[in-house]
């Protein structure tokens, strides 16, 4: 099952914040095709949601960006500010929050292996 865009529509400035805090430096298909690898598909990034996301994190002084040649293509990698990094830890406690509210909200049972 992939998640519906209206699911991540909510949570994709977290996501992006939260692996730029796990890898440093990242660029756009990087970020992608991560997400794609860690939920085992079931969250497939757009680079019509990630581009306008990575800019509007960019323009909120939550990320910097730094262009590498590759070839003759240029490359453009992504990496959080000072800024950043508080705005990922209060991001992720405020969606960890509301995931916890959502579970009670429409009595989920936590599964148990």
């Amino acid at each position: 099952m992939i998640y519906s865009s209206e699911l991540l529509k909510g949570t994709l400035k977290t996501i992006v914040l939260k692996l730029l805090a796990d890898n440093k430096k990242m660029y756009g298909y990087e970020i992608t095709q991560k997400v794609k690898e860690l939920t085992l598909d079931k969250i497939q990034i757009t680079e019509g949601a990630l581009y306008p996301t990575l800019h509007a994190l960019e323009n909120d002084g939550y990320v910097t960006t730094e262009s590498e040649f590759i070839g003759k293509r240029v490359r453009k990698y992504y990496t959080l500010s000072p800024s950043g990094k508080l705005k990922t830890k209060e991001k992720v406690n405020e969606l960890a929050d509301f995931m916890n509210t959502m579970k009670f909200l429409l009595d989920i049972k936590t599964k148990t292996a």
